[in-house]
């Protein structure tokens, strides 16, 4: 697979948002987000079911700077800053194996894509890509 085959247009940055991917996407999306000249991170999602362990989770495979607040309103200001990352030509997030955390606890991962979603557009009006991509198993 390739980013043209989900119909992406990496080449336009009014195309970066949240979408929903399997599993065995991530690998190859990855690498297409990183020949685009994004910024990849990815975060095992593996076994989180509630919000202070997803989030706790994000602050440590993001490298949130210290003093992370560790509730909504912190994850979305991390999310717009990023300063302490390199940009590159944008960022490409991958959260794997959500499918704990959307099972246990649907109102938290539909705040989390929320939460996505106001970044992606924040960063869009920046003229920075910022792409999220929610790895499911099924």
């Amino acid at each position: 697979m390739n980013h043209d085959a989900l119909g992406l247009g990496l080449h336009d940055i009014n195309n970066a948002g949240v979408y929903a991917i399997g599993n065995g996407d991530v690998a190859p999306l990855a690498a297409a987000m990183r020949a685009a000249g994004l910024r990849v991170a990815r975060v095992d999602l593996h076994g989180v079911v509630d919000k202070r362990t997803l989030l706790a989770r994000l602050a440590a495979q993001l490298d949130f700077p210290v003093g992370f607040g560790g509730n909504w309103d912190a994850l979305a200001d991390n999310l717009r800053d990023l300063a302490w990352l390199p940009t590159g030509g944008g960022h490409a997030l991958f959260l794997d194996d959500v499918d704990a955390l959307r099972a246990t606890a649907p109102a938290v991962f539909d705040a989390l894509l929320d939460v996505l979603d106001d970044a992606c557009h924040y960063w869009v009006e920046q003229d920075v890509p910022f792409w999220a991509f929610i790895a499911e198993a099924g």
